[in-house]
């Protein structure tokens, strides 16, 4: 491995089963949460923040981007998401507008650092059916065999 940086040699298809993983657990850990307890849903909002993030990457990737040039979105949505769907991904407007949101409310930070904060964070309603059209759209472009861009 050396001096590369980790996930640098991964496949779109790898970074997808990743994804998936991912959106796997977010769902289980919203299961658990407690009831009027909202930071035990931290778990739950960035294992899934980081499946969206995933699953946009698996497309930039898929769409020929350099892997190096999506690293450096860093936890930008809004940035990934334009560029997903110059790529060909179709999002709703409410789902593209969530997902800039998320950058403009730095919500994958928060989620990871700021307990104090929990109360400014998207409804998890509203993150997981995020969750749910990227995932699905992500994977039923790449399972269809639809051009990149």
């Amino acid at each position: 491995m050396g001096n590369s940086y980790p996930g640098e040699e991964a496949t779109a298809e790898q970074i997808l089963r990743l994804a998936s993983e991912f959106r796997n657990a977010a769902v289980s850990l919203q299961a658990h949460h407690r009831k009027r307890n909202p930071l035990s849903l931290v778990p739950c909002r960035f294992a899934a923040l980081h499946a969206i993030e995933l699953y946009l990457n698996a497309r930039l990737l898929l769409s020929g981007s350099d892997p190096k040039a999506v690293r450096s979105l860093q936890h930008d949505f809004a940035a990934r998401t334009e560029k997903a769907l110059v790529s060909g991904l179709v999002l709703r407007k409410r789902t593209t507008h969530h997902l800039s949101q998320l950058t403009g409310n730095r919500e994958y930070l928060v989620a990871r650092y700021g307990p104090e904060m929990t109360t400014t964070l998207s409804q998890i309603n509203r993150l997981m059916a995020t969750l749910h059209e990227v995932a699905t759209k992500v994977e039923g472009l790449h399972h269809s065999g639809a051009p990149a861009a």
